[in-house]
């Protein structure tokens, strides 16, 4: 017989909003009272380090970023999210595994390679985008999405803001359509499903 296990939930987007977006599935979830957990981008950080190191690491490519944004998705999942799993919570990854081959596709990255790269990564049982359109908080924090983009601004590679965020939207898009996402309309889709 299968032990019972959580649910994981996917949270990715584009925008700043996602960070946001999964607090409200997070109080939402408490609302409902739900077990629940929660795991974001740099719970290792690696991030942190990244920007706290004043240049020791100069323009990173964008193989780079992803590659260590694998590497804390890793660290999530040893230490965040199978846990939370273990213990029957449903976990809100946020971003999860979509946002970060949105961001590397945008800026000239294989599908292939990223698709083998987080190939580790198990997939969510449901999986949320975040858009402008949707009503959250403001985000405050450094995102993902900020810290690749204003990058690969200062490095040799550049690409215009307004293009990494169109083809990111692009590829999130064509996701949704072939309902391998949906779209975030509140919180409570997550908890009464979409």
């Amino acid at each position: 017989m299968r032990a019972k296990r959580g649910r994981l939930i996917a949270v990715d987007g584009s925008t700043a909003q996602v960070i946001p977006a999964a607090k409200d599935v997070v109080r939402a979830l408490a609302a409902a009272k739900i077990p629940r957990g929660v795991s974001t981008w740099d719970a290792s950080g690696i991030f942190t380090d990244l920007f706290a190191a004043n240049g020791v690491m100069r323009d990173p490519s964008a193989r780079t970023l992803t590659l260590l944004y694998a590497a804390d998705l890793a660290f999530r999942l040893r230490w965040q999210i199978r846990p939370a799993l273990e213990e029957q919570r449903f976990v809100i990854a946020a971003p999860y595994v979509e946002t970060a081959k949105a961001l590397g596709m945008a800026a000239g990255l294989p599908r292939k390679w990223l698709d083998e790269l987080f190939r580790f990564a198990p997939r969510a049982d449901d999986s949320y985008l975040v858009t402008e359109s949707a009503t959250h908080a403001p985000a405050r924090a450094r995102t993902y999405l900020d810290c690749f983009s204003a990058t690969l601004q200062g490095g040799s590679g550049v690409i215009p803001p307004g293009d990494m965020r169109a083809r990111s939207l692009a590829y999130l898009a064509s996701l949704e359509k072939r309902r391998r996402i949906v779209r975030l309309q509140s919180a409570a889709d997550v908890v009464l499903g979409p």
